[in-house]
């Protein structure tokens, strides 16, 4: 049985909405605690890429909090998108890569939602629809 079209207009619209509010919610759970190290003397945290502990914490902090508040708002989406996945990547590849899966598992399993939502868009219920709401 195939539901009217605006009905699956709908449900897709409140998946995206659940895939955006819970995949950045739960990578705020991350982040937050990653800015208190902003007090630490010295900064105790992984510089995987040879940019400096304090820049790659700053890059850490940008994309799981600012990203990860802007992906669950649905504001600029797509972009948001990029550097968590990123740095869900840089965690599972490089500062986990000579772990065992176990390890690396979960930066990947948070990354997917992320390349999904880079992949569809935010939905009906963002803040980037409700600014750039396609005319037609």
């Amino acid at each position: 049985m195939r539901l009217p079209r605006a009905t699956e207009d709908l449900l897709r619209d409140l998946g995206l909405l659940f895939l955006r509010v819970s995949a950045g919610g739960l990578m705020l759970t991350h982040g937050i605690p990653k800015m208190s190290k902003f007090g630490e003397d010295p900064i105790q945290f992984a510089d995987p890429l040879g940019f400096g502990v304090f820049l790659s914490l700053v890059l850490a902090v940008f994309a799981e909090v600012i990203c990860a508040a802007a992906v669950a708002v649905g504001a600029a989406t797509r972009a948001a998108c990029v550097p968590l996945i990123i740095t869900m990547l840089v965690a599972a590849f490089i500062v986990h890569g000579e772990d065992p899966w176990a390890r690396k598992e979960f930066a990947i399993v948070y990354a997917l939602p992320f390349t999904a939502l880079l992949l569809t868009g935010p939905g009906a219920f963002s803040v980037d629809r409700k600014l750039f709401r396609r005319r037609g």
